[in-house]
Protein backbone atom coordinates (compact mmCIF):
# COMPACT_ATOMS: atom_id res chain seq x y z
CA UNK A 1 0.00 0.00 0.00
CA UNK A 2 1.11 3.62 -0.88
CA UNK A 3 1.11 6.54 1.90
CA UNK A 4 -2.38 7.56 0.60
CA UNK A 5 -4.09 4.02 0.62
CA UNK A 6 -2.49 3.51 4.17
CA UNK A 7 -3.93 6.88 5.30
CA UNK A 8 -7.23 6.17 3.85
CA UNK A 9 -7.17 2.94 5.83
CA UNK A 10 -6.33 4.41 9.03
CA UNK A 11 -9.62 7.33 8.54
CA UNK A 12 -11.76 4.00 7.91
CA UNK A 13 -10.59 1.92 10.94
CA UNK A 14 -10.42 5.17 13.62
CA UNK A 15 -14.10 5.97 12.53
CA UNK A 16 -15.48 2.34 13.06
CA UNK A 17 -13.00 2.26 16.40
CA UNK A 18 -11.35 -1.08 15.64
CA UNK A 19 -7.80 -0.68 17.22
CA UNK A 20 -6.72 -4.44 15.48
CA UNK A 21 -7.38 -2.55 12.16
CA UNK A 22 -5.35 0.78 13.29
CA UNK A 23 -2.56 -1.44 14.12
CA UNK A 24 -2.54 -3.69 11.00
CA UNK A 25 -1.09 -0.85 9.29
CA UNK A 26 1.90 -0.37 11.28
CA UNK A 27 5.25 -1.88 11.55
CA UNK A 28 6.32 -4.82 13.94
CA UNK A 29 8.86 -1.91 15.25
CA UNK A 30 7.06 1.00 14.43
CA UNK A 31 6.61 4.34 16.86
CA UNK A 32 3.39 6.22 18.68
CA UNK A 33 4.91 9.22 19.82
CA UNK A 34 2.62 11.58 22.13
CA UNK A 35 3.15 14.47 24.52
CA UNK A 36 3.05 12.30 27.36
CA UNK A 37 4.30 8.89 26.39
CA UNK A 38 6.08 6.92 23.52
CA UNK A 39 4.39 3.60 22.56
CA UNK A 40 6.89 1.19 20.83
CA UNK A 41 5.60 -1.88 18.69
CA UNK A 42 2.69 -2.98 17.17
CA UNK A 43 0.69 -4.37 20.31
CA UNK A 44 1.51 -1.10 22.16
CA UNK A 45 -0.12 1.05 19.84
CA UNK A 46 -2.74 -0.97 19.39
CA UNK A 47 -3.42 -0.01 23.08
CA UNK A 48 -2.37 2.94 23.18
CA UNK A 49 -5.69 3.00 20.48
CA UNK A 50 -8.23 0.98 22.14
CA UNK A 51 -7.97 2.68 25.28
CA UNK A 52 -8.58 6.39 23.28
CA UNK A 53 -11.88 4.14 21.69
CA UNK A 54 -13.08 3.28 25.28
CA UNK A 55 -12.58 6.86 26.41
CA UNK A 56 -12.55 10.18 24.60
CA UNK A 57 -13.08 8.58 21.03
CA UNK A 58 -15.61 5.71 21.90
CA UNK A 59 -17.72 4.99 18.57
CA UNK A 60 -20.30 7.51 17.85
CA UNK A 61 -20.02 9.92 20.48
CA UNK A 62 -17.64 12.40 18.75
CA UNK A 63 -17.69 14.38 15.56
CA UNK A 64 -14.20 14.88 13.86
CA UNK A 65 -13.24 16.93 11.30
CA UNK A 66 -10.26 17.04 9.12
CA UNK A 67 -9.43 20.72 8.18
CA UNK A 68 -5.74 20.09 6.10
CA UNK A 69 -4.08 16.73 4.71
CA UNK A 70 -1.11 16.77 2.59
CA UNK A 71 0.80 13.07 1.44
CA UNK A 72 3.97 13.66 0.07
CA UNK A 73 5.94 10.48 -0.61
CA UNK A 74 6.17 8.55 2.54
CA UNK A 75 4.77 11.49 5.07
CA UNK A 76 0.85 11.88 5.15
CA UNK A 77 0.31 15.12 8.16
CA UNK A 78 -3.55 16.03 9.00
CA UNK A 79 -5.12 18.64 11.34
CA UNK A 80 -8.16 18.33 12.48
CA UNK A 81 -10.60 18.91 15.04
CA UNK A 82 -13.06 17.22 17.29
CA UNK A 83 -16.25 17.41 20.14
CA UNK A 84 -16.57 14.77 22.30
CA UNK A 85 -18.75 14.01 25.09
CA UNK A 86 -16.68 16.10 27.63
CA UNK A 87 -14.01 18.46 25.43
CA UNK A 88 -13.11 20.25 22.64
CA UNK A 89 -10.25 19.35 20.99
CA UNK A 90 -9.92 22.78 19.13
CA UNK A 91 -6.32 21.56 17.01
CA UNK A 92 -5.17 18.12 16.83
CA UNK A 93 -1.93 17.10 14.67
CA UNK A 94 -0.83 13.44 13.08
CA UNK A 95 2.11 12.81 10.83
CA UNK A 96 2.45 9.30 9.69
CA UNK A 97 5.62 8.23 7.93
CA UNK A 98 5.01 4.98 5.75
CA UNK A 99 7.34 2.62 4.70
CA UNK A 100 6.89 -0.34 2.41
CA UNK A 101 2.91 -0.06 2.87
CA UNK A 102 3.81 -0.09 6.61
CA UNK A 103 3.58 3.30 8.98
CA UNK A 104 7.15 2.95 10.50
CA UNK A 105 6.76 6.47 12.77
CA UNK A 106 3.43 8.22 14.15
CA UNK A 107 2.99 11.63 16.27
CA UNK A 108 0.00 12.68 17.62
CA UNK A 109 -0.81 16.22 19.83
CA UNK A 110 -4.29 17.72 20.59
CA UNK A 111 -5.32 20.58 22.25
CA UNK A 112 -8.46 20.23 24.35
CA UNK A 113 -10.60 22.27 26.11
CA UNK A 114 -13.29 21.19 28.98
CA UNK A 115 -16.81 21.97 27.54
Amino acid sequence: MDTRAVLDHQYEAFSAGNADEIAADFADDAVLIRADAVFSGRAAIRGAYQEMFEGRFKPGSYELAVDAEHVVGEIAYIAWRASCATDELTLGTDTFVVRNGKIVAQTFTAKSEPK
